[in-house]
């Protein structure tokens, strides 16, 4: 039996696409007879209650106490070394290992790759190979969104060598693929994100709610490349035409304080601002709202990217109000899952009464058909188990590799 270790400073129970994905992994993992270990960070204090008791599941979990912005999320640099230094050490004196996976940022690839050699130098024995999952590409992003030459040549540098030093790179779509292999990815393989549909699903009673009090919901996190605050802006257009609608977000990250100046301009009640709640949390308001709202900003080095906020929603049946581009807008357009449009607020403020206009002429036998068929189409493409398999297929191959 062999064993693997998780390097990720994200996991359960932070509602994250890194959580799912990672999650889908460990099961998988488990499934073909392997130990699994995840070495991780301690949740924001206000999800330290719904940590799961994961020894049940088979899964050995560490936590390490990081430094998390005033929204509970991990960001920034000095953040990150928060979690990568002890993570060096972690890695030097843990017990044997046969793979380590490893999610971004670089500095954490960069750190894992360094630290297994350090130790088969030290303990004198072969180096642990290592799968770098590659959610999206790091320096991309940085050049985009301003930063300065030098730190996005530092980003890339880093980026580059911890994508070198993998056994085997996953990629999280064609987009990412390409860019990683041009960095220097050796072995890359594309296994799109999914979603646990068990979590995410359907009222089981078939009961369609919301007309009465009809909320949007935006559930994750709210940083500069999703530019959510387009649906802020939108909803003064809204309210014109549905003065009872709602515009709830759960997450965190660096949009909300423009999120909380635009609620000071919106009639009390109109937009709601709430923390993380645990997945399950999370799936009840994907549930019960008139849709889901999901972005990508133009221009920033996540045009290729997937946001799983999309198949959380669909997975409840719940229709998908798309601002950006990408392969989930085309999606969106392409099986007529909701609405996508431009990153403009005019646009989405048409898309999102559209989706209430659909909603509150519809019979509830009639949106509990259009709901099943939005959930068929997340079981027949992008379910979190197939996901789990093919991304353990590949860290089959590095344990292979020894």
């Amino acid at each position: 039996m062999s064993r693997v270790v998780l390097a990720s400073r994200i996991f359960a129970p932070e509602s994250a696409a890194a959580t799912f994905r990672l999650g889908a992994l460990t099961k998988a993992l488990r499934g073909a007879g392997h130990r699994v270990e995840v070495l991780t960070a301690t949740p924001p204090a206000a999800l330290e209650s719904a940590v799961d008791d994961e020894a049940a599941e088979g899964i050995e979990v560490s936590r390490w106490p990081v430094l998390r912005d005033g929204a509970g999320y991990v960001r920034g640099y000095v953040p990150y070394m928060s979690f990568d230094i002890p993570l060096a050490l972690r890695l030097l004196l843990m017990d044997h290992a046969d793979a380590v996976v490893v999610e971004p940022p670089p500095t954490t690839g960069a750190v894992v790759r360094t630290s297994l050699w350090l130790r088969s130098l030290l303990k004198q024995e072969p180096q642990i190979p290592y799968v770098y999952y590659g959610a999206d590409v790091w320096s991309d992003a940085s050049e985009s969104t301003g930063a300065p030459e030098w730190v996005v040549r530092v980003v890339r540098a880093l980026e580059g060598y911890a994508l070198r030093g993998a056994a085997e790179t996953i990629a999280v779509s064609d987009g990412v693929a390409d860019r990683v292999k041009e960095l220097g990815a050796l072995s890359v393989t594309v296994v799109p994100n999914g979603i646990n549909t068990d979590i995410f699903d359907t009222a089981a009673d078939g009961q369609i709610t919301g007309k009465a009090n009809p909320y949007f919901v935006y559930a994750g996190t709210a940083s500069e490349w999703q530019g959510a605050e387009v649906f802020a802006q939108a909803m003064s257009q809204v309210l014109e035409f549905h003065p009872d609608t709602r515009l709830v977000f759960l997450g965190q990250g660096s949009s909300w304080p423009q999120l909380q100046r635009i609620q000071t301009d919106l009639p009390a009640g109109a937009l709601e601002l709430r923390p993380l709640v645990p997945a399950a949390e999370a799936a009840v308001w994907q549930r019960d709202a008139v849709g889901a709202l999901v972005s990508v900003k133009p221009g920033l080095g996540y045009d290729f990217a997937y946001p799983t906020k999309v198949l959380a929603a669909l997975a409840c049946g719940t229709p998908v109000v798309f601002a950006g581009p990408g392969p989930a807008a085309a999606d969106v357009a392409d099986h007529e899952l909701g609405k996508a449009v431009e990153h403009d607020a005019n646009a989405v403020a048409q898309a999102m009464i559209d989706v209430l206009d659909e909603h509150l002429n519809q019979t509830d036998e009639q949106a509990f058909a259009q709901s099943q068929r939005r959930r068929q189409w997340v079981l027949d493409n992008r379910s979190l188990a197939a996901t789990g398999r093919g991304a353990a297929e590949v860290v089959n191959r590095a344990l292979r590799s020894r």
